[in-house]
């Protein structure tokens, strides 16, 4: 609205209605009109004042952000039809035939304390419907917690053979490889199997894990897996990301350019496949050390193969705090080793565009055009949780909680925003900074 006269651009200072000595004194810019009136009629000051018309300067902002909304949106629903697609190729991949000869294989499983359900995750591995297999323990210390409750499945299931190692302290950044490089020295076979010591399996795991591999080329084999709580709002929260948040990002990855990653709950990799990358000392100072093995294995010229297997997952953190921090480092962890489709997740989310919808739509007069970008980011973010986490990962809690996952699914753009704020992650009580490429450096 164009100024008519010098006053409206003057504003003044005192109690109102103050005269004679108390009148009010123009400041700022009335200071500066006062001393030049003829500016006030001029175009230029007549320009000014309408460019800043704070109304209609918050109305443009508030429909450039309805753009930004618009086209989250449209990038969500491309991105919920690529995971569609995808579950759907997963679902109706061949299991592989039985072989008729089904090699020996052993199992790596590093152990560090007592977690939730761990002698039940434990027990499924000597429950096993397999020819012919071992499992290697490994531990820092003999008398660490956890091996107490492999001594006790020793007992109960002595036609298993099991072995238990004892790498010491740590002397790399990354204590898992380094008590797995323990562990290999011991291991028989050269068939190996890596799996994290919370997660819990079918009888039929090795059944449909090997065959894979040994197809001519084949140098690694991996897993989706859903979370299972141990309970609680946020233990729950945390297994739906891991259900449909990282199976979604799997299955598209598998889809657009085939596997050329493993995932750390599993990784069945011949011997030959590792050694031809340096084995684990090269993982040494890596946080992601699983995406690499299976990485470098690809790039090394072997395949690596996604199973139609899946697995179960448990959920450690019952508490917000610690599901804050295990999911943070995830974050951090995934931007140091692939920065730029870490950068391209941002399009993959579409709860925090619905919200911001939402606001600029009420920013902007518009309320219900906010309200329906927020109702079809909702029903976007439920509909991939039942085709990622149910149809492809069989997870009935995905299912029975997909209302729940849009709140999992602006939780996880929060995580990803952090990741960005910092460097550093906690691990097994150390802290570390992150470099190019994913290198550890403790801190």
């Amino acid at each position: 609205m164009p100024l008519k006269s010098y006053g409206e651009m003057v504003r003044l200072e005192g109690p109102s209605g103050a005269g004679g000595e108390h009148a009010r004194q123009p400041t700022g810019w009335g200071r500066k009109l006062q001393a030049y009136p003829e500016l006030c009629e001029s175009d230029a000051c007549k320009t000014i004042a309408e460019i800043y018309n704070p109304k209609e300067t918050l109305y443009m902002v508030a429909r450039v952000l309805m753009m930004v909304a618009l086209a989250g949106l449209v990038t969500s629903t491309l991105y919920l039809l690529l995971v569609g697609l995808a579950a759907v190729g997963f679902r109706r991949k061949r299991r592989p035939r039985a072989a008729t000869e089904l090699p020996p294989v052993t199992l790596l499983k590093p152990v560090c304390g007592i977690e939730p359900q761990l002698r039940d995750s434990l027990e499924s591995f000597f429950r096993l419907d397999y020819p012919h297999f071992e499992i290697i323990f490994g531990a820092r210390t003999p008398d660490d917690p956890a091996l107490a409750i492999v001594r006790q499945l020793m007992h109960t299931y002595p036609e298993v053979p099991v072995r238990v190692v004892a790498s010491g302290a740590p002397l790399w950044p990354n204590p898992k490889c380094w008590s797995l490089a323990k562990m290999i020295d011991e291991a028989r076979f050269d068939c190996l199997v890596i799996s994290d010591s919370d997660v819990e399996i079918a009888p039929n795991y090795l059944r449909e894990l090997i065959p894979p591999l040994l197809e001519p080329g084949v140098g690694c084999v991996t897993t989706i897996y859903r979370g299972k709580p141990t309970g609680g709002l946020w233990a729950c929260l945390e297994a739906l990301g891991m259900s449909v948040e990282m199976t979604s990002g799997v299955l598209v990855a598998n889809l657009l350019e085939g596997m050329k990653f493993a995932l750390g709950p599993t990784m069945a990799v011949r011997r030959e496949a590792l050694e031809r990358v340096g084995g684990f000392a090269e993982f040494a100072n890596y946080c992601s050390d699983d995406f690499l093995l299976g990485k470098w294995i690809a790039d090394a010229g072997y395949k690596v193969v996604l199973s139609s297997h899946v697995i179960d997952h448990i959920i450690l953190h019952e508490s917000l705090r610690q599901s804050a921090i295990h999911q943070s480092r995830w974050m951090k962890s995934t931007r140091y080793s692939r920065p730029k489709g870490h950068l391209g997740m941002a399009l993959t989310f579409a709860m925090p565009y619905g919200v911001l919808g939402l606001l600029a739509g009420a920013a902007a007069g518009r309320p219900w055009l906010g309200v329906m970008i927020l109702a079809a980011t909702f029903l976007n973010r439920a509909l991939l949780a039942v085709v990622a986490g149910w149809q492809a990962a069989r997870d009935w809690r995905s299912l029975a909680y997909c209302w729940l996952y849009p709140l999992r699914d602006l939780m996880g753009f929060g995580f990803w925003l952090t990741s960005y704020l910092s460097d550093q992650i906690r691990w097994r009580g150390e802290r570390y900074r992150l470099e190019v490429g994913g290198r550890m450096v403790k801190v």
